[in-house]
């Protein structure tokens, strides 16, 4: 079992239960920005003939193992299933997978899962942290034993990885760990002209996210259109009293889904994306405006203060009233289209994939070089 750690090939695989919609655009079912961040790493890495490139996921009624876009996806747990099952399933897809490193987002009970099997098969396990409660002491707080479970996984981790400085920080200070920081990587297209038409708000009903305030902004400024896509996330039962609120707002265009390869054009029509977050790691949607040119306009969440410091948009200190000048502000005089100029060049300079994906090359080649 395993792959030579002097040949020329390099095994990864990456653990993400919930990325198969991004792989196949005619399942239905929810994803977060976790996932669309290790869909461009492995897609990306799997481009490089030195990597062979797994992905595991869940059961959504495909085949065993199949190949897309160069990246071996392999099934595994089945949601419906209870946890023992689960866990047999992973434990099974992980060795299935034969790789010399394996690299995981989210915390949850998988994390401890998938470091023991890299321990006992002597493999290096990676974590990348996907939301800043994982670091700054929420999801320990609120997860007892899981909590403790995940934190010692980290410590023993081959290397962790940060999406922003604040959450290095914080893993430092609660769970007395090193880490990485490396941004996240998405493909950048060429900007072509286009017709700036609406706000936008794009996610999923996690209690963080509060979806609802959007609809509320949308009130505010009955002049203007507003476009939201909106998931139902796992585990919510108000989502259809929500779809009915937003149903309310005459100027409010509400989508439940729109696939995956048909989002990017909606980022492109949009004058400004509103973020209503408490609290996250660094969104993929900042990253999904930014390269097209479109300014930010962020509630609470600024990672390392990037919005201020590169001019791309707005944050508003956690107040709606703050968020709603700021979007009167950018509206006026067409304000927005100079943060969005300046967002394109911040994305350029910080998360083009093809220079992130050159940092986890180094990364993963020093592993597959050492013991």
């Amino acid at each position: 079992m395993g792959s030579d750690i002097n040949s020329k090939t390099i095994k990864v695989c990456f653990v993400a239960p919930k990325a198969y919609p991004l792989f196949n655009q005619q399942v239905e079912s929810v994803f977060g920005g976790a996932e669309v961040d290790l869909y461009y790493l492995a897609t990306e890495l799997a481009r490089d003939k030195i990597f062979q490139v797994s992905l595991i996921v869940a059961d959504y009624g495909q085949a065993a193992m199949e190949t897309v876009e160069n990246v071996t996806i392999i099934k595994s747990l089945n949601f419906r299933k209870n946890a023992l099952t689960c866990a047999r399933r992973i434990w099974q897809a992980l060795r299935r997978a034969d790789a010399d490193i394996y690299l995981m987002k989210t915390a949850s009970l998988g994390v401890p899962l998938v470091d023991w099997f890299c321990r006992r098969n002597k493999r290096v396990f990676i974590y990348r942290t996907a939301h800043q409660h994982e670091c700054d002491g929420t999801y320990l707080k609120h997860h007892y034993f899981s909590g403790r479970a995940f934190a010692r996984a980290l410590r023993r981790a081959g290397l962790v990885i940060a999406q922003n400085q604040t959450d290095q920080v914080n893993l430092r200070r609660t769970i007395r760990i090193s880490s990485q920081i490396i941004s996240n990587g998405h493909r950048l297209p060429d900007l072509s002209a286009c017709r700036r038409d609406y706000i936008l708000w794009v996610g999923r009903t996690a209690d963080f996210k509060k979806p609802e305030l959007f609809i509320k902004l949308a009130r505010e400024f009955p002049d203007e259109k507003f476009v939201m896509i909106c998931q139902r996330a796992t585990g919510d039962d108000n989502y259809n009293s929500l779809c009915r609120q937003a149903k309310e707002v005459g100027n409010l265009e509400f989508h439940q889904r729109v696939p995956f390869n048909e989002i990017d054009g909606y980022f492109q029509r949009a004058k400004i994306l509103v973020n209503t977050s408490d609290s996250e790691g660094f969104p993929n949607t900042f990253i999904q405006a930014c390269k097209w040119a479109t300014a930010v306009v962020s509630l609470g969440v600024n990672p390392d203060g990037f919005l201020n410091k590169y001019s791309c948009g707005i944050s508003c200190d956690g107040r709606f009233t703050r968020m709603r000048e700021a979007v009167k502000h950018l509206l006026a005089e067409d304000r927005y289209l100079e943060p969005g100029r300046n967002g394109r060049k911040y994305v350029e300079d910080h998360h083009d994939i093809k220079k992130i994906i050159e940092q986890y090359k180094t990364i993963f080649a020093r592993f597959a070089r050492e013991p």
